[in-house]
C-alpha cells in the first residue's frame, strides 16, 4: 500500500511514523548519512587523479571542495528549520533527490568549472539530507527507543564512513583514469533505494513549527563565507591573474558577514540565535569546534594529495590512512561521551586537542623521511585516539551548555561551524602550500603543482625538487594545523567546566558543584 498520503500517526509521544515503517526511516537515514559521510573523504582521497583528467589547478581543486562545503555550512541550519517548517520527511527526501541528480552531474563533468558548480548544487542538497536524517529518526521513534535507534545509525554510519574510502582508493588504485566518476555515481542507486523506501513505506509527518525560514539570513552567510573563502584563496593565484586584490575580497566578505549577525540580531526567526553565545561554556565549545576542525580538515584534504602525488603511493595506500581515524571514533566515543559525563567536558576537550596536535606536529616534523607505514600512519593512530577523545564530549558541551528548548538549534550551530571551518582551511591552508611550494621550486608565481600528478616526466634532479617541495608545502600545513590544535586546547582548559565528584543533574544548577571556572 502507498502510504505517502496517509495522514500522520498519532501518538502519546508525538511521533507519526508507525512502529513497522521505522526500520525503513533508519534504513534510510543511514543510507543517505553514508552519501554525505563518504563524499567528504573520497574525494579528497580522488583529487589528484580528478585533476588529471580534468586539467584542474590547485584552485581548481580548493573550490571542488569549498563549492560543497560553503553551501553545506552556510545552508544547514536552514535545512534544518526548514523540516519544522515544511515536514521532515518531505525535506528530507527533497535533499536525496537534489543530491542524487547532483552528484549524477558531477559524475558527467566534462571541465573543472562544471564539477565545481555541481558541486557547490550537492552541497545545498547536502544541507538538506545531512540534519534530516537525524532529524527524522528523532521524530519517528518514541522515547524509550530512540537513544536506542540513534546509536545503530551512528554505528553503521560510522562503519560506512571508514569503508567507503578504502572502496574507493582500491578503485581509484586499479581502475582506469575515469573511474574517479564512479564515486559521485554510486550515490545515484543509494539515493533511490532510500528514496524509495521513505516514499513507499513511511507516512508524511505533520509540520512541527509555522515560523518564517530565514531566507535573507542564509544568503548573507553564504555571501559573507563565500566572499572570504575567494579571498584567501587568490592568495594562491599569480599577481596577473587577480582581477582585485585578496583583501578586498576578504573585507568584503567579513563586512556582509557582519550585516548577516546584525540581521540575526534583529530578524524575528533567526537561523542563528546569537543569545545563546551570552554562556561562555557555549561560546567556547564553539569556538574549539572552529579551530580544531580548521585543523582537522586541513591535513584530512591536504594529507592524501601529498602522499599519491609526492610519495608516489596507490590510491588504496593513502586510503588506509582514514582507517584509524574512522575505526577510533567508532570504537571509543561512547566511551569518551561517559567521560564527559563524569567528570565534565574541560579534561577529555583539552587533552583531545592536545593529543591531535602532537600528532600533527609529528607529520611536519616527519614528512622528509617518507615513510608511509613506519612513521606517517603510527602519527595518525595518535591522531585517531585524538579525535575520538573529543568528539563526544564537543556535542555534549554544547548541549550542556544551551536551554533544553534549544538543543536542536544549538547541535546545528556546531555543525555548521564545523563545515566553515573546513571550508576556510582549504582556502587559507591552499594558499600557504602553493606559496612554500613555489618557494621551494624557485617560482615567482604561486605553485599550482602542488598535489598535482607530474604529466610530463622530470629529471632526476628537478624530481628531487619536486617531491622535497610537496613535502616542505605539506609540512607546513601540519605546523600551522598542529599549533590551531594547541590553541584550541588551551580554549577547552579556560572556557569548558569540570566537576570534581559527579555531574550537575540539572543545567540550571551546575555552579555548586564545579571544580572550577
Amino acid at each position: 500500500m502507498d502510504t505517502s498520503a496517509a495522514p500522520p500517526a498519532q501518538n502519546n509521544n508525538h511521533v507519526f511514523c508507525p512502529p513497522e515503517a521505522r526500520r525503513y526511516v533508519l534504513v534510510s537515514a543511514i543510507l543517505a548519512s553514508s552519501m554525505g559521510f563518504i563524499d567528504g573523504s573520497v574525494v579528497s582521497l580522488a583529487m589528484p587523479v580528478i585533476r588529471e583528467d580534468l586539467g584542474a589547478s590547485l584552485v581548481d581543486a580548493q573550490w571542488i571542495s569549498n563549492g560543497y562545503m560553503l553551501f553545506l555550512s552556510a545552508l544547514v541550519l536552514l535545512g534544518g528549520a526548514a523540516g519544522d517548517v515544511f515536514g521532515v520527511r518531505n525535506i528530507f527526501a527533497t535533499g536525496i533527490v537534489l543530491f542524487m541528480l547532483t552528484s549524477a552531474a558531477c559524475a558527467l563533468a566534462i571541465d573543472a568549472e562544471m564539477l565545481i558548480v555541481m558541486r557547490a548544487a550537492q552541497g545545498i542538497g547536502a544541507a538538506l539530507m545531512v540534519p534530516g536524517s537525524l532529524a527524522i529518526i528523532a521524530k519517528s521513534y518514541p522515547t524509550q527507543t530512540r537513544g536506542k535507534a540513534i546509536g545503530q545509525w551512528a554505528a553503521f554510519s560510522s562503519l560506512t564512513t571508514a569503508m567507503g574510502p578504502f572502496v574507493g582508493g582500491m578503485v581509484l588504485s586499479f581502475g582506469a583514469e575515469w573511474m574517479w566518476r564512479l564515486i559521485f555515481a554510486i550515490n545515484v542507486p543509494i539515493g533511490l533505494i532510500a528514496l524509495t523506501m521513505l516514499l513507499t513505506k513511511v507516512p508524511r509527518d505533520r509540520p512541527s513549527s509555522k515560523r518564517r525560514l530565514d531566507i535573507a539570513g542564509a544568503i548573507l552567510a553564504t555571501a559573507g563565507l563565500g566572499l572570504m573563502a575567494w579571498g584567501l584563496t587568490a592568495f594562491g593565484l599569480p599577481v596577473e591573474a587577480r582581477a582585485v586584490s585578496p583583501w578586498a575580497w576578504i573585507v568584503g566578505g567579513a563586512a556582509v558577514f557582519a550585516v548577516f549577525i546584525l540581521w540575526e540580531h534583529r530578524a524575528r526567526a533567526p537561523m542563528v540565535k546569537l543569545e545563546l553565545f551570552a554562556s561562555r561554556a557555549f561560546t567556547g565549545a564553539n569556538l574549539y569546534t572552529l579551530i580544531l576542525f580548521f585543523a582537522f580538515n586541513a591535513v584530512l584534504f591536504f594529507l592524501p594529495m601529498t602522499v599519491a602525488s609526492g610519495w608516489g603511493a596507490k590510491e588504496w595506500e593513502a586510503s588506509l590512512l582514514f582507517l584509524p581515524l574512522s575505526l577510533f571514533i567508532a570504537g571509543l566515543s561512547s566511551y569518551s561521551g561517559r567521560l564527559s559525563d563524569a567528570i565534565g567536558p574541560r579534561w577529555p576537550l583539552t587533552v583531545g586537542a592536545a593529543i591531535v596536535g602532537i600528532s600533527y606536529l609529528g607529520l611536519a616534523l616527519t614528512m622528509p623521511l617518507m615513510m608511509l607505514w613506519q612513521v606517517t600512519f603510527p602519527i595518525l593512530l595518535l591522531k585517531g585516539l585524538g579525535m575520538a577523545i573529543v568528539v563526544s564530549p564537543v556535542s555534549a558541551a554544547v548541549m550542556r551548555a544551551t536551554p533544553e528548548e534549544d538543543t536542536g538549534l544549538a547541535s546545528g550551530i556546531n555543525n555548521a561551524l564545523a563545515r566553515a571551518a573546513g571550508l576556510m582551511a582549504v582556502a587559507s591552508l591552499g594558499a600557504v602550500a602553493g606559496v612554500v611550494y613555489a618557494n621551494v621550486i624557485g617560482s615567482a608565481a604561486p605553485g599550482a603543482e602542488f598535489g598535482a600528478y607530474v604529466r610530463t616526466p622530470l629529471d632526476a634532479a628537478a624530481e628531487v625538487l619536486r617531491v622535497a617541495a610537496t613535502n616542505d608545502a605539506f609540512a607546513a600545513i601540519a605546523a600551522i594545523s598542529a599549533a590551531m590544535c594547541f590553541v584550541a586546547s588551551a580554549v577547552a582548559w579556560f572556557t569548558q567546566p569540570s566537576w570534581k565528584r559527579k555531574p550537575p543533574s540539572d543545567k540550571a544548577d551546575a555552579t555548586p558543584v564545579l571544580a572550577d571556572g
